[in-house]
């Protein structure tokens, strides 16, 4: 028996099966966004499109004979409409049942266009400076209590009525920081039909945790609700160890009478454990490498090798964020061409740009702001054959993993990055054993540091340098460093990062 059990254990340690796992445990993910987008074509019809999310990923290696739910906000009219059902993940089947969080527009605009972005995504990624922004209004008052609270009580319905529609042990895995009051309330709601402790609950949070400072930013009452919500769970996942410990700091500063173990990452509050773990996201590595073989990259392909025209590339591919921190790398290849002027005519920077909530003064403003980079630099030191700077604007995978190919350096200096996926994609399919430029502020550089070249986002200087150290690295250097680089991707891709949670389920004995 003592044997048994013994080899039941080390199976439970798996790291790759996420259906032996699960052991036919029902699972729901709960989320802003769902696995599906709903949308009509010119005559009218309804389209559903499957997302390409990670979470989405990890899900296609589960089978029929588990069930699983996916809850998620209805975003437009016509998801609204639809409600629920069940619908495949992929040609194979792969079944998920489908429950959409009916918002009505006012409820969804203060919950996501008020409170969730930008009031808690600036916080998180360090971009309110306390001297000017943020500012809480009572308008801001009136989006967290009718948009942001009431939101959260409404998933938290629905995803209790799917919990007591299961039988056994539930679990539960709700994502992000949409959802942070979610927790609190669900249990409050399972309380009283005793559901509450057949249930499993975890929720990852993708993007990064504030210092307990930073925190303060928020009113005590937003504060203490979010960690009060946070510490219902039983597993609460970051994307770093800084992540986890961040939090810890903030429940210790500010949740009166929780207890907090910095050594086993614990916390207990109001008779409740939650365990703090790391968990960093990656991405499906098999899917990339699909994609990069597929007949429409070359026609991209051959579209960026006309540009770069037998330069050696610098590349970045990124969304327009502020926390992206376009403007600086710009700023350090203005440098790199000053400082080590043996580069001009020889290397082309591509940024390859999705703009992203342009409707955010923000936002717009700093669109405005690294277009004038790029185009100061090439007026500076552009000539009549050669362009030293490309912005392609536009949203374009394939075009995204085309360059990814062919870069000699893939620069990522985000202010803040939960964790950076373009970091870990572009080692996967990059055919020049191409030198990764990495923020010490991405959550990719846990994992990375040991094949990249780690810098400040800040330090301009230091980034010209490092550009220039890439360029000029030797080839065995370079081949080296990459094949560190997709090692450490392809051991932890996103199915590690799912099957780790599990694991941690079953470790705590649920």
């Amino acid at each position: 028996m003592k044997k048994k059990n013994l080899e039941n254990k080390n199976n439970l340690n798996c790291r790759s099966d996420p259906e032996f796992l699960l052991q036919g445990r029902p699972l729901i993910i709960v989320s802003n966004r769902g696995p599906f987008g709903f949308s009509e074509d010119e005559s009218g019809n309804m389209q559903i499109q499957r997302s390409s999310g990670g979470l989405v990923t990890a899900l296609l290696g589960l089978t029929q004979n588990i069930d699983v739910t996916w809850v998620a906000a209805a975003i437009n009219d016509l998801e609204k409409d639809w409600g629920h059902g069940q619908l495949s993940l992929d040609e194979n089947g792969h079944p998920i049942n489908l429950h959409l969080v009916p918002l009505d527009q006012e409820t969804y605009d203060g919950y996501y266009n008020t409170i969730s972005n930008p009031l808690i995504w600036f916080l998180q990624h360090s971009m309110w400076d306390f001297i000017t922004n943020p500012t809480i209004t009572k308008s801001t008052w009136e989006s967290w209590q009718n948009g942001y609270k009431s939101a959260n009580q409404q998933f938290a319905e629905v995803v209790a009525q799917r919990v007591r529609a299961t039988t056994g042990r539930t679990i539960v895995m709700i994502q992000d920081y949409h959802l942070y009051l979610l927790p609190r309330m669900l249990r409050g709601l399972l309380h009283k039909t005793r559901r509450s402790d057949q249930l499993t609950l975890t929720h990852f949070i993708h993007i990064p945790w504030p210092g307990a400072e930073e925190l303060r930013i928020l009113p005590p009452e937003m504060r203490k609700s979010i960690l009060e919500g946070l510490t219902a769970v039983d597993i609460l996942g970051f994307q770093t160890r800084e992540d986890c410990l961040n939090f810890l700091q903030s429940v210790a500063t500010h949740l009166p009478g929780a207890s907090v173990s910095y050594k086993n990452r614990r916390v207990w509050y109001h008779n409740h454990s939650t365990i703090v773990r790391d968990f960093p996201i990656s991405i499906d590595v098999a899917a990339l490498k699909s994609t990069a073989l597929s007949p429409e990259i070359e026609p991209e392909r051959e579209l960026l090798e006309h540009i770069s025209q037998d330069n050696q590339v610098i590349l970045r591919v990124d969304r327009t964020d502020p926390s992206k921190n376009i403007v600086r790398g710009f700023e350090a290849f203005d440098q790199l061409l000053e400082l080590h002027p043996e580069h001009c005519g020889k290397v082309k920077f591509i940024a390859l740009l999705v703009p992203s909530r342009l409707e955010v003064d923000e936002y717009h403003d700093y669109h405005d702001k690294f277009m004038a980079a790029a185009g100061w630099v090439n007026s500076k030191h552009g000539t009549g054959d050669w362009e030293p700077v490309r912005v392609i604007l536009g949203e374009n995978y394939i075009r995204a993993v085309a360059g990814l190919q062919m870069y000699d350096v893939l620069l990522v200096n985000s202010i803040a990055d939960g964790m950076n996926l373009v970091a870990k994609e572009g080692p996967i399919v990059n055919q020049r054993n191409g030198v990764l430029v990495l923020s010490e502020r991405t959550g990719a550089s846990q994992q990375l540091e040991s094949g990249a070249l780690i810098i400040s986002p800040c330090d301009v200087y230091a980034t010209a340098e490092t550009l220039h150290t890439a360029l000029t690295m030797s080839p065995e250097e370079r081949r080296k460093r990459a094949s560190l680089l997709r090692q450490q991707v392809e051991e932890n891709d996103i199915n590690t990062w799912f099957c780790d949670q599990i694991n941690e389920i079953s470790n705590l004995g649920y």
